[in-house]
């Protein structure tokens, strides 16, 4: 299975949580994003079931010298989640990636801002929560996030992804209380490889994309004029 893009994969996934959701396993759901590949996914989820979208934003440690390979994750001012067999075959210590953390933990604080301008975590206490990502490579980030989100109390926590690879799928699979995920291939190697388009999303496609589905104070209509950047025509 590929996917045309990040819009693509998200309908496909909100296809599937549908089908969840008619059982009566998605009640009083809110969808959360890992900023900022995971904002476009999310977005046709929120939309098929009439959520409303947030997000969390959690920084992948990168390899030094190869920042895309994650070998670590960190959430808020918590110490990080290292992927302790990546340290072991690539003969690192945690104690040498400081500056890595420090510098990415800069940036966390800098998307916080700039995402949530002020505004508090949603509540996810006694709710369902969907965590989506346009897919998992080691998997790390997403451990992170799972469990940040469990010590705040949801009733059901769900991770959605299009894409995954298998060995990953295993690691994640125990943190959520049920795991949707599309396509693990026995080849897999990146996520972007599963996508025809898989461009880097950037701050203000995540914006445009919280103003039209993200928190807003009781009886604040949606912005007025926002595109839909999340559910093109199909």
């Amino acid at each position: 299975m590929r996917f045309r893009d990040r819009h693509h994969a998200g309908r496909e996934l909100a296809d599937r949580l549908l089908e969840r959701s008619a059982d009566g396993q998605v009640a009083d759901p809110v969808v959360i994003a890992l900023p900022r590949g995971g904002v476009p996914v999310a977005a046709p989820v929120a939309r098929a079931l009439g959520a409303t979208l947030d997000v969390l934003i959690v920084r992948k440690i990168g390899l030094p010298g190869r920042p895309e390979t994650g070998i670590g994750a960190i959430i808020g001012d918590d110490p990080p989640l290292f992927d302790g067999p990546s340290l072991d075959l690539l003969g690192l210590r945690e104690d040498q990636l400081g500056p890595v953390v420090a510098r990415e933990r800069e940036e966390l604080h800098r998307r916080e801002k700039r995402y949530r301008g002020g505004r508090p975590p949603p509540r996810v206490e006694g709710r369902t929560v969907i965590l989506v990502d346009d897919g998992l490579a080691t998997g790390v980030t997403a451990r992170v996030a799972l469990r940040g989100l469990r010590r705040r109390g949801p009733a059901r926590l769900i991770l959605a992804v299009p894409v995954a690879a298998p060995g990953s799928a295993d690691l994640v699979r125990p943190e959520a209380d049920d795991f949707v995920c599309l396509h693990q291939p026995p080849g897999f190697r990146s996520v972007g490889e599963w996508y025809d388009d898989f461009d880097q999303v950037g701050d203000e496609e995540v914006l445009a994309v919280l103003r039209d589905l993200g928190p807003r104070a009781p009886g604040t209509p949606p912005a007025s004029g926002t595109a839909d950047p999340g559910l093109p025509p199909r």
